[in-house]
């Protein structure tokens, strides 16, 4: 109680939000504090049977959570994927944010459309709250300009045709870590892998991207759960001109109809992949493992070298025998510093989110 009598006023949280097209994800933090969540959680099953219908559903549930809690939101901060050429930092969400970002969705289908929805979802139950977008491209702005292009004429390049590379909050988390550790090698030539459903690398020098796998969108670089990865671009040319596939028919092959699951035919998850019998199933890890280690060259040739390898993702954290076969593959490479760490998303929103409110 306060000195008056009243009772003392809540303590202030920052709610951070990741939408996905089933999901969201949420944490709390302390205003005051935002190394560990207060509490964490998920609501899942959006539009499936069983599940709630709408995103805006979804925050009520999270709303109720909130105020059974009787915990106080000052502010919210979203994982937004896809920020393009103009988003290259944290921002207040206003109306005109939206529409960039909803501007953005033809090139993160599997991400973007669904973030726009937390977002809008989230306005409507925090009314008046201030809210904060924190997008995984950011982090890649600061890539030089040979890094950032395609060989395409300069009008696509002021287009906004680049490079723009992902998983951005992940690094950040990333090398906060390691610059906790050990801030000297955490300076040195670094390349972390985001192993997952979605995965990339980025070579990282003085804790800037130099350069990274995925691209202009979420596709490029690695296989992936359901996603190609590194593709020859007169294939999308051939299945349209030749084939006679509509461009939504391409785009569902590519985004959701390869990757592990595509070359499997099995399963876009890596630990149903290893457990199974099916020599698709061991050729899919096969594929990636090479993939990833062509992958990993490429990113230690933009470094002129490679002193620390960081692991991270669903993947890179649990799939200890396609780790060490990455590892064991980097042996001409000489030595590397190996590492295994958790990236925390979720407090690096809250960080963004809290500074500019």
């Amino acid at each position: 109680m306060t000195s008056a009598g009243r009772p003392a006023p809540a303590r202030a949280h920052v709610l951070t939000l990741n939408a996905g097209s089933s999901s969201i994800k949420y944490a709390l933090f302390a205003r005051d504090e935002l190394a560990a969540p207060v509490f964490a959680g998920q609501v899942e099953g959006i539009g499936l049977p069983g599940g709630v219908a709408t995103h805006d559903a979804a925050m009520a549930r999270v709303l109720d959570e909130l105020n059974a809690r009787q915990e106080r939101v000052v502010a919210v901060g979203h994982r937004i994927v896809h920020g393009g050429a103009r988003l290259v930092r944290p921002v207040r969400i206003d109306d005109a944010v939206v529409a960039q970002m909803s501007e953005l969705i033809p090139l993160a289908p599997l991400h973007q459309a669904h973030n726009v929805a937390g977002v809008r979802a989230s306005r409507n139950a925090f009314a008046g709250v201030p809210q904060v977008a924190c997008f995984d491209t950011a982090f890649h702005v600061g890539q030089p300009e040979l890094n950032r292009r395609f060989a395409l004429p300069q009008a696509l390049f002021d287009a906004g045709v680049r490079r723009y590379g992902f998983h951005g909050l992940s690094y950040e988390s990333v090398f906060a870590q390691l610059l906790a550790d050990d801030p000297v090698r955490a300076q040195g030539r670094v390349v972390i892998a985001h192993l997952g459903n979605g995965a990339s690398m980025c070579a990282m020098h003085h804790g800037r991207s130099v350069a990274t796998t995925m691209s202009f969108s979420p596709l490029d670089g690695l296989p992936m759960g359901t996603r190609c990865g590194r593709l020859d671009a007169a294939v999308v040319l051939y299945l349209i001109q030749q084939q006679g596939r509509g461009v939504d028919e391409v785009q569902r092959l590519l985004f959701r109809e390869s990757g592990l699951l595509g070359l499997s035919g099995v399963s876009s998850d890596m630990r149903e992949l290893e457990a199974s019998k099916v020599t698709a199933a061991a050729m899919a890890i096969d594929y990636f493992v090479e993939h990833a280690l062509r992958e990993l060259a490429g990113m230690a040739a933009a470094l002129r070298g490679i002193d620390t390898l960081v692991f991270t993702g669903g993947i890179g954290e649990h799939a200890a025998n396609v780790r060490q076969r990455i590892v064991d593959g980097t042996a001409w490479m000489g030595p590397v510093d190996v590492q295994v760490l958790r990236a925390d998303e979720e407090a690096v929103i809250a960080r963004h989110t809290a500074a500019l409110v």
